[in-house]
Parts: structure tokens; sequence; C-alpha cells
């Protein structure tokens, strides 16, 4: 049967309509798919030796990540109580930190100034960190002057091998040559728009004098920033081992 040029071009029509129709379908089955699965939220701890520490080193980060939806809670090491500022004052400078970073506080339980590192306090800290079950964790860089801040970097390193190297952990950085030592980052993270979050997060902990300290941190922002291609920054260093660099993938979209 012989079929005509009229035919066959009104045969090709309709198998076009049909196609389009087709397709038109998958694709809002698809689109209808995207809307009810929501984006990837990553579960966050920041782990500081005193209340104001992942403030300084990390709030640009945490209040960037919070903005996109991720969980942050800021692990603190202790109270932060040391004479004559009493733990009910430290406590609420804190809180106020976290409203405005959007993030949750957690403690660790120790004393501030008298940090302990033996088998029960590993312990101790590592129940913390896994009742949190984190996909990533920052803690501080381990050469730091302030022995409060290379126990929690020690503690936070023994979690991470204790729970099987399950999560991401990376080190920061805080007043850099007065209290972090030969920091050589390779991760940074553009602040630029959310530096005064930072700033307010800090000042918040106002019976630590923050004039005395923010304008040396916002310096280290500014360096860089200038060594990253932006206003302000923040640089970390992502341990190896673990998972992978999940912040990077995590930012892209913030």
């Amino acid at each position: 049967m012989s079929i005509t040029r009229r035919q066959l071009i009104a045969d090709s029509s309709k198998l076009a309509l049909g196609l389009g129709a087709a397709l038109s379908a998958v694709e809002q089955a698809q689109g209808a798919q995207a809307a009810e699965k929501p984006a990837d939220k990553l579960r966050i701890v920041v782990c500081g030796g005193h209340p104001g520490d992942p403030e300084y080193g990390c709030g640009g980060m945490i209040a960037r990540l919070t903005a996109c939806g991720h969980d942050v809670a800021l692990l603190y090491m202790n109270e932060g109580d040391w004479p004559p500022t009493p733990a009910n004052v430290r406590l609420a400078e804190a809180q106020k930190a976290c409203e405005i970073l959007k993030a949750r506080r957690l403690y660790a339980g120790q004393k501030n100034g008298h940090s302990i590192v033996d088998a029960d306090h590993f312990d101790q800290y590592r129940k913390v960190l896994e009742a949190e079950k984190p996909d990533v964790v920052l803690t501080h860089w381990p050469l730091d002057n302030h022995r409060d801040h290379r126990a929690c970097s020690a503690l936070t390193y023994d979690a991470w091998l204790q729970m099987g190297k399950k999560f991401a952990l990376y080190y920061y950085e805080v007043s850099t040559g007065e209290d972090t030592q030969q920091f050589a980052p390779a991760c940074y993270v553009d602040i630029s728009a959310f530096e005064a979050a930072k700033r307010a997060a800090c000042y918040a902990h106002a019976s630590q004098t923050p004039d005395s300290y923010y304008a040396l941190q916002d310096s280290v922002a500014a360096f860089r920033g200038a060594e990253s291609g932006s206003k302000r920054a923040e640089a970390f260093l992502l341990q190896r081992g673990g998972p992978g660099d999940l912040l990077s993938g995590a930012l892209k979209s913030c």
C-alpha cells in the first residue's frame, strides 16, 4: 500500500504531538517529585573552647548556613564563667549570640581554664557529638596558644576517630598570630554579606570586651577575603580521611 506525502505529514504530526504530550507528562511528574523532595540539609556542630570562639572563628559561615536552612549547633567546652563574671551572665550572652546566628547551643560540661583530656572526658565528649549525629564538625586548629582550644581540638579529633570518621572534620582559626599558630587553610567561605551578623554575635559576649578582640578577628577575615577574592572570608582546613568536603557543596546554594 502506497503512502501519500499528505498522509506521511499527518502521521508525523500525530507522532510528534503524542511524544510531546508524553514528555510533558514526564516533566510534570519529575517537577512534582522535585517539589516534594526537600533539599539536603546538613547537621553541623561547631566546637569551641569557650563561648565566643565559634562566633569569632566561624560566625559568618554559621549565619550563612542557617540562612539556607542547615541545622547548626555551637558546642562550648565550658560555660565561660571566670571571676568576676558569673555563669549566668555568660549563659545569657551565649544564648543571645546563638539567637543572632539562628543556631543551637550545647555544652561539654568542662570548666573554663581547667580542661581535662583523659579517657573519661574523651568518652563524655564523644557521647555529646554522637547524640547530634553530625554530618560536619568544626573545631580549633590544634596549634593554639590557649590550652582550652588545644583540648577542644584533641577531644574532637578523638571523637572523629572513635565514630569511624563518619563526619567531615574541619579546623578553624581564631585571633591568628595571637592564639592560632601556623594555620595554612585550604577552604575559604565568603562571608561578606554576613559580617554584620558575625559582628553582632561576637558583641553579644559583652562581658568579654569585644572591642579588644573583634578588630583583630575582622582583620583576619579581611586578609582571608583578599586571599580568596572577596571582601571578607573565613578559612578552614579539611581533615583527610572523612567523607569529603561537604561544606563546599552545602554553601553552593547559599
